[in-house]
């Protein structure tokens, strides 16, 4: 045969992935989407208008941000739509705030942040939301897609630094991908173990076409053979881009996928509890996760009397004095108890790595996350019962199966002798002289008198914030804000923004110990524009007090633990706020100022009290690493 005879075979067998070649690149570069799709370059529609859309879908009220050009459009698309917005002096307290949102309201808190530095600053309150397992939607601007990785201001790999951080991570491409991918995103945050989720908008997709067409299109008409490549190929993608933008999408809600307790595991779970003579249920803040109402959850607790430790979120949940929640001496009674719930409560540091509990106990562990359910548990401890779900859920069903179950009440009884002792222990010690200004646990028991029914506390601090744990008593479920297992500083101001804003009605209550107050004062300015106001305890003893306490016995050196007695209350009130100094010449009138300062607060000034406090060795030895 003559070459000629194989030409055709060859043309078929060259041709053939060819023209496949050619297939992919058109349907990567959009060209064949947009034979099906219609580009509408008149449209005044933007992207920033779907995200709003989704947002109010999915019953989002507030949106915290701190402006930037990147994020502009879904700023402006949310205040039409009635989403309330709120900027705040850094993008960690809108991160906070959102966060606050996300655990008070059941549903997903949102912050939206410019590119760059504005994504960089979230980091911290990310990893916070992450560690506290609460549902977050970070919304991140970013550079045009053209242009990413090609020297664009603030241009950086963000997907990259808050893959680690978020459940779920994704660049929106193009403006059709808006919707599908906000509802994925809001479906991961709250399914399974809540957690933050990041999606980031490159400001190209969130423009209107005839501004993005305006950055796009080159100047003046090509004449050579490369030119007209590029001018083709800018035009094919900004076409791509809007391909299909404004078809009618479902914005509704996708389904919330949740771990639940099997009815063996439950069944199983009843039978242990009737053969416990001193059965203990711990609570984490899992079990204020919906879908179970914590009044739902707190009626069913009442139901089984068992002795509670409260911590975390669940601070609170059985109200200020419930007579089987037990506040103090936890230790002891774990190494006495034969049999231990752990309702959403983890083995780490907080319990000693498991090393509290006694290897006599029968132990039931509920917790969504695998990893978190069996923490240490190769060293220190095991579960006789390991159930992976939801401990809300799971505790519910506990008390329906065991209707008429009473809890043996001499273990009840000894319990709550052992804390009523503790309790006055520490209040005797409250009326201690200190060698110089306030005790800082008279003020906290003062604070405690003063507080309302309806109050939300927020703690953010070290030493002073440890201190008004063990005094303090959150008046009801939800009532209660703290970092959780980050131990993050600087949560304050987001966290009682978000809290106020939620509960308007409610006095919501920041914690301040003097150093924390650094990273958030600035927030009384926000307070102040949004007409949130709060009041603010500061226990200002001019120290890092709870790094102090360990470094100087151990190092001799109090270096870089001291700072200065402020005028805080000055800088609240250059905020817009209202200030008060209490000092111990003020000492007898203590509860008439913080009376004073609830009065300020109900008149809408958010209010800062800078207490002067001294040192006490109330909780000497308890841990700042």
């Amino acid at each position: 045969m003559e070459l000629g005879d194989y030409l055709p075979f060859l043309g078929a067998l060259v041709g053939g992935p060819i023209c496949l070649w050619l297939f992919r690149m058109a349907s990567r570069l959009g060209v064949i989407y947009q034979l099906y799709h219609k580009v509408e370059a008149q449209s005044p529609r933007y992207g920033g208008e779907l995200v709003a859309e989704v947002l109010q879908a999915h019953k989002v009220r507030f949106l915290f941000t701190l402006v930037g050009g990147h994020i502009s459009p879904i700023l402006v698309a949310c205040e039409k739509l009635g989403i309330r917005v709120v900027d705040t002096r850094h993008e960690a307290t809108a991160v906070f705030a959102a966060d606050a949102v996300a655990r008070l309201s059941g549903t997903i808190g949102v912050a939206a942040v410019t590119a760059g530095p504005g994504l960089t600053n979230t980091v911290t309150a990310i990893k916070n939301a992450q560690m506290a397992e609460s549902p977050v939607l970070l919304i991140g601007g970013s550079s045009a897609t053209l242009l990413q990785g090609r020297g664009a201001l603030q241009d950086i790999d963000q997907l990259s630094l808050l893959k680690p951080l978020c459940k779920f991570c994704a660049s929106v491409r193009t403006v059709r991908e808006i919707v599908p991918v906000l509802r994925k995103a809001v479906s991961v945050a709250q399914s399974g173990t809540p957690g933050p989720v990041f999606v980031e908008f490159p400001i190209d997709v969130l423009y209107p076409y005839h501004l993005v067409q305006k950055e796009l299109s080159p100047k003046g008409s090509p004449k050579d053979t490369l030119g007209k490549i590029i001018n083709w190929y800018l035009q094919n993608h900004l076409n791509n881009l809007f391909a299909g933008a404004w078809e009618p999408q479902v914005v509704s809600p996708l389904p919330v996928h949740i771990p639940q307790a099997s009815s063996q595991q439950v069944q199983k779970s009843c039978e242990l509890l009737i053969q416990a003579k001193k059965p203990i249920l711990l609570l984490g803040s899992q079990v204020t996760l919906p879908p179970t109402p914590v009044e739902k959850l707190r009626t069913a607790l009442e139901t089984l009397r068992i002795p509670c430790f409260l911590g975390g979120m669940a601070r609170g949940m059985l109200g200020r004095d419930c007579p089987f929640h037990i506040r103090q001496n936890r230790r002891e009674a774990l190494k006495d108890a034969d049999l231990v719930i752990l309702a959403g409560t983890v083995c780490d540091f907080r319990l000693s790595y498991g090393r509290i509990l006694s290897r006599r106990s029968k132990i039931i562990a509920v917790n969504r996350d695998r990893n978190q359910l069996l923490k240490n548990s190769d060293m220190f401890w095991k579960p006789t019962i390991a159930i992976q779900g939801d401990a809300g859920a799971f505790l519910l069903k506990l008390s329906e199966l065991l209707e008429g179950y009473l809890c043996p009440q001499t273990w009840i009884q000894q319990l709550k002798e052992g804390d009523i002792r503790k309790e006055d222990a520490n209040r005797k010690k409250s009326g201690e002289k200190t060698e110089q200004h306030l005790n800082p646990l008279k003020v906290l028991h003062h604070v405690e008198d003063a507080l309302a029914e309806d109050s939300l506390i927020v703690v953010d601090g070290g030493d002073f914030v440890g201190s008004a744990a063990y005094i303090l008593r959150p008046r009801g479920p939800l009532s209660w804000l703290d970092p959780g297992a980050f131990g993050t500083l600087g949560v304050g101001g987001g966290f009682a923004l978000g809290a106020k804003l939620c509960r308007p009605e409610s006095e919501v209550w920041i914690i301040y110990g003097d150093g924390s107050l650094g990273y958030s004062i600035a927030e009384f300015d926000t307070f102040t524009r949004h007409k949130t106001p709060v009041i603010a305890v500061v226990g200002n003893d001019a120290c890092w007090s709870q790094i102090s306490r360990e470094q100087v016995p151990i190092f001799g050196s109090n270096v870089a633990c001291n700072l200065g007695y402020c005028d805080y209350h000055v800088i609240a009130e250059g905020f817009g706020g209202k200030g008060f100094l209490l000092t111990w010449k003020e000492e007898c009138k203590m509860s008439d100022i913080i009376k004073e300062a609830q009065q300020e607060c109900k008149k809408g000034n958010a209010t800062l009290i800078n207490v002067l406090i001294g040192k006490t060795n109330f909780r000497e030895g308890s841990i700042s690493v």
